[in-house]
This record gives structure tokens, C-alpha cells and sequence, in this order.
């Protein structure tokens, strides 16, 4: 393979990525506009977007390794072809978590509809507002901007804890509505999931970009013979 035919492969695997991640944003958005409305029939189209999503996680993992296996690539190119394969197993589990919450819209749409002490679409414009920001981050290979992600996950999982207490609250006190409130825990459960899935995105686009691990707080540089010198090469154009 020419160099300019493996750019074009960096460049098309980046594009195939982008397509995955406009699929699991969408479903997390249909999931949640199922809950504010309780209609079953978006449902569905999260249930379709996850079996597309899904399809395109493999073909996305398998041109990646192909990549890896025929070309052999060094420095700031072997880094990109990682970060695309971590950033795509997120991504299939950002879509696994709106099939999540759609089953249980599913399931509250059985039960009287009750007013509980969590605010869903609030958790959710946060998480979603952090897979958007890691997204263009990537799209830009944007390290600062990836960091700026990093900053907002304690947010969500604050309220996470937050909603933890209060529906917990709810099953121990009003029996009559654990049910509904077991379903609200399990969607904000979910919606923390995909807000880690943002920062596992950020991380990996600060290892493209940067050749720094940041993961678990440690911050190393990868070592030096892998990324000397090396600039990204899939950056937007």
C-alpha cells in the first residue's frame, strides 16, 4: 500500500467512526426523549440503532487491525489506529447503554406514571453535552479540549450518588413505587456509564494527540521509540 492509499485508510476509518458516533448519539437522545415521553415506539429505533451500531463496531475493528497487520504503522499513525479501536468499543457501549434505557422505558411504560426526585434530562444533556465535546475533540484532535472533558465527569457522577439516594429513599419508603424507582436508578446508572465512555474518548484522543496516557490519573508519556517526533496524521481537515 502508497502512503497516500494508507492516509486515505486513516482517513476513511476516522470517517466510518464519525458515522458510529452520530448512530450512538442519536440513540442516546431517542432514549431519553422515550423517557420524557414515555413513547414506546422510539424504542424501536434505539433497538435499530443499536444492531447498526453494533455492525459498524466490527467492520470499524477489522479494518483497524488489517491496518495495524499490513502496514505495521509507527509514531503518531500506530497511535490514531489504538485510539480508534478503544474509541469504537466505547461507542458500542454508549449504544449498548440507550438500549439499556430504552428497555426500561419499556418497562415503566406498564406502570403508573409518577412523579420521583431525579431529574433524567438533566443527567442527560450532561452526559450527552461530554460525548459531544470528546466527539469534537477527535474530530479536531483537540488534546485541551479532551481535557475539558476530564473536568466534567465528577459532575455526573455526583449526580448519579445523588439520584442513588433519593430513589433508594423512595423504594424504602414508598413501597408502592420501587418499581418505577428501581427503573429511574437503573437509567441514571446507565447514563453515568455513558459519561465514562465520553472520558474514556477524551483520554484516548489526549493519547493520539499527545502520546500521553492520562488513564487513572497517571499521565505517562507512551515510550519514546513509539511516538518521537510524531504528529497526528488523521487530523480534521
Amino acid at each position: 500500500m502508497t502512503r497516500i492509499r494508507f492516509h486515505q485508510s486513516l482517513e476513511d476509518l476516522k470517517e466510518n467512526l464519525l458515522v458510529m458516533a452520530g448512530l450512538a448519539e442519536q440513540a442516546i437522545q431517542r432514549a431519553i426523549e422515550a423517557y420524557r415521553v414515555r413513547d414506546i415506539s422510539i424504542c424501536d429505533l434505539v433497538t435499530r440503532s443499536e444492531v447498526a451500531i453494533n455492525r459498524m463496531e466490527r467492520d470499524i475493528d477489522q479494518a483497524a487491525l488489517d491496518l495495524l497487520a499490513m502496514e505495521q504503522p509507527m509514531a503518531g499513525d500506530l497511535r490514531f489506529i489504538l485510539s480508534v479501536i478503544r474509541i469504537n468499543a466505547d461507542l458500542e457501549r454508549v449504544g449498548d447503554a440507550a438500549k439499556s434505557i430504552s428497555d426500561r422505558v419499556r418497562q415503566m411504560d406498564q406502570m403508573p406514571l409518577v412523579e420521583l426526585p431525579v431529574d433524567i434530562p438533566r443527567m442527560a444533556a450532561l452526559a450527552g453535552d461530554m460525548v459531544r465535546k470528546s466527539l469534537q475533540a477527535f474530530i479536531e484532535a483537540n488534546a485541551e479540549q479532551a481535557r475539558i472533558v476530564l473536568t466534567m465527569d465528577d459532575a455526573v457522577d455526583a449526580m448519579n450518588r445523588a439520584a442513588y439516594k433519593a430513589l433508594t429513599k423512595v423504594m424504602e419508603e414508598q413501597s408502592h413505587l420501587a418499581p418505577q424507582a428501581l427503573s429511574a436508578l437503573m437509567i441514571s446508572r446507565s447514563l453515568e456509564r455513558v459519561a465514562d465512555h465520553a472520558t474514556n474518548i477524551a483520554e484516548d484522543v489526549i493519547f493520539w494527540v499527545q502520546g500521553t496516557d492520562v488513564r487513572h490519573n497517571k499521565g505517562l508519556p507512551v515510550k519514546q521509540n513509539a511516538t518521537a517526533n510524531a504528529e497526528p496524521q488523521a487530523s480534521a481537515d
